[in-house]
């Protein structure tokens, strides 16, 4: 008998109590750098049911500060909660707004002239993650776990989802064989639904139309163990069935528990946040790396100390895949990359992005097929490639 491994990462939709609150944090700082791009922003958001509370800190002026509860109610709105009977929805929750001024003692570490002069908004660790098991260079049961949450978003929102409400969740187990290949052992789906659903019709649905279909897009296996709705029922759902937080499915953003997290959530922070920029960078990073060849996977560390430039400490771990020592390695990231948050910022364009920070707030902020963001790119390859292919033994 083959032995194997099993490893699982879960996913879920933008209607989850969580995910709404990412999503109008970052819809927030997208509004507040649409007015000033230089601006500070730290934005968290609470919900539950009919009730959402917006705090955190901004450097903006409060004349100059957008309609808070307005952005939060289109959010809202988009994402589907637009019943009453839902007991959370756009018309009908209550907003209450919290928001305060930057710190003074944070923003004289902070703003300086110069972007190679600026220090980080905090200390902290991050971590990035690449992996050559997908094309995308990530783990395959998170990148599989977000696309079926897409997919069944996009049909829901297209009408192709008969009784399906927005709060969802994924959760996909793979199976790793000693002799490299993988399958999938099971899929897990848990889908909010209308209270009349024929719950047979909907388990069939999601089997035949939603995972199957996605298994075979990613070449795998279509004889996996499934489930739909363990308990039977998920009719109370979205932050009117549990309370919602901003930051808290950082896993979910990440990796899919595959490599490590730092802890810091990216959402509601403006790039001046390391949390959010230097955790883009080191995954840019890492991507690259296994993009040259150099590794088939790859983890990256970086660490700072608030108002201080440069990053404390880089760490690199192959795995045992790298074809040549970390140290080379870490001479070529010394060299390609520049860790300063003030420097990554305008290598990416954080301040004036060509993307939304809202769109990055469901389904992942890395590996996204459907989103051209910056920190994806393979732009460093080839030099990365003739760097390294003189020290190849």
């Amino acid at each position: 008998m083959a032995k194997y491994r099993l490893f699982t990462s879960e996913s879920v939709s933008e209607g989850h109590p969580d995910k709404v609150c990412d999503q109008i944090s970052d819809a927030i700082l997208d509004a507040v750098l649409a007015i000033d791009h230089k601006a500070k922003v730290a934005c968290e958001v609470f919900a539950t049911k009919n009730f959402v509370l917006i705090s955190g800190e901004t450097s903006l002026a409060e004349k100059d500060a957008p309609d808070y509860a307005a952005i939060a109610r289109e959010v809202i709105s988009d994402i589907g909660y637009t019943d009453p009977a839902l007991h959370f929805s756009a018309d009908e929750v209550e907003v209450v707004i919290k928001m305060n001024n930057q710190s003074s003692d944070i923003a004289q570490g902070v703003n300086q002239p110069r972007p190679e002069d600026q220090g980080a908004g905090d200390q902290g660790i991050m971590f990035g993650y690449a992996t050559n098991e997908s094309e995308g260079l990530m783990p395959l049961a998170i990148v599989i776990a977000h696309k079926l949450m897409r997919v069944a978003t996009k049909m829901r929102k297209d009408g192709e989802f008969p009784g399906a409400r927005p709060d969802m969740k994924s959760q996909v187990t793979m199976r790793y064989y000693e002799d490299g290949h993988s399958e999938i052992d099971t899929i897990l789906m848990s889908v909010q639904h209308d209270e009349d659903v024929n719950f047979k019709d909907f388990k069939k649905f999601i089997h035949q139309n939603i995972m199957v279909p996605i298994a075979r897009s990613f070449g795998m296996n279509t004889d996996f163990k499934y489930l739909v709705n363990p308990t039977g029922r998920f009719v109370i759902g979205g932050p009117a069935g549990d309370t919602g937080l901003t930051g808290r499915k950082i896993i979910v953003d990440t990796y899919g528990g595959y490599a490590k997290h730092g802890g810091g959530a990216f959402s509601g922070k403006d790039p001046s946040k390391v949390d959010r920029s230097a955790a883009y960078y080191a995954r840019y990073i890492a991507k690259n790396l296994v993009g040259s060849g150099v590794c088939e996977e790859v983890e990256i560390q970086l660490s700072y100390a608030i108002g201080v430039p440069e990053p404390l400490s880089i760490a690199v771990d192959t795995f045992g895949t790298g074809k040549v020592p970390n140290d080379v390695i870490l001479a070529a990231i010394s060299k390609y990359f520049d860790c300063r948050p003030g420097m990554i910022t305008q290598e990416f364009s954080l301040r004036k992005p060509a993307f939304k920070y809202r769109d990055l707030a469901a389904h992942g902020h890395f590996g996204r097929p459907d989103i051209n963001i910056p920190w994806e790119r393979l732009d460093k390859v080839k030099v990365l490639q003739s760097y390294f292919k003189k020290h190849l033994v």
